[in-house]
């Protein structure tokens, strides 16, 4: 039988850059080479893509802050319409073949956010994960919770600000509102990059700051007190959650270096300890966040389970982490889905919905 290609896309311009890096290693350790054939694109953070022949060449590649992609004579381009090659050597000139499929492991802006999969439809190639929309409200974390409200679904109090809004922005009128201690974020971002706790004007003004160097828009959210919960989904039509799981920060907040860096920066609980009825209204809220944002393939749904006994969701992510200890994964595994198999189940709904939408009319009949 003849292997699937499978162009694997990491790195990318974002601020995601060497979380990229990490998920994409595992992702290509995991892939069933009886059954796959990985084609391997690095992307740098110019934009550019490079081909990585056998493996992922990285720099660096223990130190999660330090690792990076190394260089590579190969650019490559794919080709966005026509027949034949879909993937170009740009170095020789010369065509590599059809590409079977794309499945970008590529977090944060330009990769998660809806253009890397409006580029896979133009060339008319499966892409594993959500689509241009879902990826594109779930990435925006001011138009996801807009959209959740308006579907009944409950999120935590939140503003937004663009920096225009410099009077409005005050943290007098926002804490007034919201409270005094509060989050500020970046709205198009991921990884808790940009993210800062504040508790007063001074620490305010600072993550402001910090946030409108990641974004042109930034919310501010209350803080809520309360367990933090992680449920996985996986599916298209008819999606599935996972085990729910609960994130123990060993800090004021799940920050970037407890994600990625730093092994004992926080305690992952899988499956979460929590009361039957809670662990099913979080698996039903998950799957009805994931509807309501039109979203396909995968997601990770994160929520807040307050002392006073609401459930609250967080935001969702498309592209989840696949890191060693991302909680994606970790949530399958004990709902009975090993990594390779859970690769494996990726790339096939990919193929699954794109075949589905290849029977959808693109012309008048007469």
């Amino acid at each position: 039988m003849k292997k699937i290609r499978v162009a694997i896309l990491f790195g990318g311009r974002s601020a995601e850059h060497e979380v990229s890096l990490q998920s994409a290693r595992n992702v290509v350790d995991a892939l069933d080479k009886n059954k796959y054939d990985p084609l391997l694109v690095g992307i740098d953070r110019n934009g550019r893509w490079f081909l990585n022949r056998d493996s992922i060449r990285l720099l660096n590649s223990e130190d999660p802050q330090q690792i990076q992609l190394a260089e590579s004579e190969d650019e490559v381009a794919l080709t966005p319409s026509g027949t034949g090659s879909r993937l170009i050597n740009l170095s020789q000139m010369t065509g590599m073949g059809s590409v079977d499929v794309i499945f970008p492991v590529l977090h944060g802006p330009y990769g998660e956010d809806g253009t890397i999969q409006g580029l896979a439809k133009l060339a008319d190639i499966p892409c594993v994960g959500a689509g241009i929309t879902g990826s594109a409200v779930g990435m925006d974390k001011d138009i996801m919770k807009r959209l959740l409200r308006d579907h009944g679904i409950p999120v935590c109090r939140f503003l937004t600000f663009r920096e225009t809004d410099q009077q409005a922005l005050n943290y007098e009128s926002v804490s007034s509102g919201l409270g005094k201690t509060l989050f500020v974020k970046p709205a198009n971002l991921g990884s808790s990059v940009g993210i800062s706790r504040v508790t007063s004007r001074e620490d305010y003004k600072r993550a402001t700051d910090l946030a409108f160097s990641y974004d042109v828009k930034i919310i501010v959210e209350e803080a809520i007190g309360g367990r933090e919960i992680e449920c996985a989904i996986l599916g298209n039509t008819d999606p599935q959650a996972s085990v729910p799981g609960e994130i123990i920060p060993k800090t004021d907040f799940y920050s970037y270096a407890a994600k990625y860096i730093d092994d004992e920066g926080a305690e992952l609980v899988v499956p979460a300890k929590l009361p039957d009825h809670i662990t099913g209204q979080i698996q039903q809220m998950a799957v009805a966040t994931f509807k309501a944002l039109e979203c396909k393939g995968m997601a990770r749904v994160d929520f807040f389970w307050t002392k006073t006994g609401d459930i609250l969701v967080n935001e969702i992510n498309t592209i989840p982490g696949f890191t060693r200890i991302s909680m994606y994964p970790k949530l399958w595994e004990y709902s009975g889905i090993p990594y390779h198999k859970l690769i494996d189940r990726l790339i096939q709904l990919a193929i699954q919905d794109f075949k589905m939408q290849q029977k959808l009319k693109t012309g008048m009949e007469f």
